[in-house]
């Protein structure tokens, strides 16, 4: 599996599954305990969903100057 969920994007994921995770575990509904998905996603760095429909929140990793989707950048 190639990671596919960015830095921001796994922080966000982080606090929305134990903050649900922590509402389930104070009485909240059993619904709640869905926090363990975007807890688990953002702990592998991998969504199911994203390689479905294709979406990558992940850093593109290339270094300044180097080529792009353009091509290289002018001296």
């Amino acid at each position: 599996m190639k990671s596919n969920v960015g830095t921001a994007d796994r922080i966000l994921r982080a606090i929305l599954g134990a903050a649900l995770i922590l509402w389930a575990l104070t009485g909240g509904p059993l619904l709640a305990w869905i926090g363990l998905v975007p807890l688990a996603t953002a702990a592998f760095g991998y969504c199911p969903a994203y390689a479905i429909f294709g979406l990558n929140t992940c850093d593109s990793g290339a270094k300044p100057g180097s080529a792009g989707p353009t091509g290289p950048k002018p001296a």
